[in-house]
């Protein structure tokens, strides 16, 4: 069976989350064995989100009053924002003969790969997925599968506000420390330009490709 292309889309400006959260529910809801996989790289407007596991009391305070939106992913209540990259991958795992597992671990090892790219020594753990340096949490995921294939992703902390994170406890934790590129990057040497947005979804696009494997095209 011939394997369909890999699209990545870069999507501009601030997009709004349930909007995303409905396209790739369709997308997933209605696509067929010959259905391209896709890659979304965006930013979200603020927006804290729950997951199957969120609970109420994880969400300390919310004085800007950011929309709370109830999700199908995996994990608890997250925050999404400008200077945040988030990456959802709609992966046929049944195609790519990848399990649930096997999905969560490319995507660390993606992060980790990306973050090493920037001379960033980053690890996941086994009991808190994710992606941390020194025991700051700078990625996080999320995801659905129906019908083996996947939907949601990833999220990587750029130079976002980091104010979000402290209104709720960060994926169920209480006090975990997070952190961002712009940081680690500031902390190695402070007079280096930082990398874009786009120069990292860029970077980003591009060990993604070759983890999958496939041939690709531009949407």
């Amino acid at each position: 069976m011939s394997i369909p292309a890999l699209h990545i889309r870069h999507f501009e400006g601030l997009v709004d989350y349930a909007e995303t959260y409905r396209d790739m529910r369709e997308l997933t809801e209605h696509r067929d064995a010959d259905t391209p996989d896709e890659v979304w790289l965006l930013q979200h407007q603020d927006v804290l989100t729950q997951g199957q596991a969120g609970k109420p009391e994880h969400i300390l305070f919310n004085p800007l009053n950011l929309p709370i939106i109830q999700s199908d992913r995996g994990g608890q209540v997250t925050w999404h924002g400008k200077g945040q990259l988030v990456g959802y991958l709609l992966y046929d795992l049944n195609r790519l003969k990848w399990n649930v597992r096997q999905l969560v671990t490319n995507t660390e090892n993606a992060l980790i790969e990306l973050l090493n790219h920037y001379d960033i020594d980053a690890y996941a753990k086994k009991d808190a997925p994710g992606v941390y340096v020194d025991e700051a949490k700078i990625g996080s995921l999320g995801f659905k599968i129906r019908h083996g294939r996947s939907y949601h992703g990833l999220s990587l902390n750029i130079d976002c506000d980091l104010a979000g994170f402290g209104q709720i406890n960060p994926c169920g934790y209480a006090g975990l420390a997070m952190t961002r590129l712009i940081d680690q990057l500031q902390a190695q040497t402070p007079q280096k330009p930082f990398p874009s947005f786009v120069q990292v979804a860029q970077a980003l696009e591009q060990i993604l490709r070759a983890q999958h494997d496939l041939p690709t095209t531009e949407k």
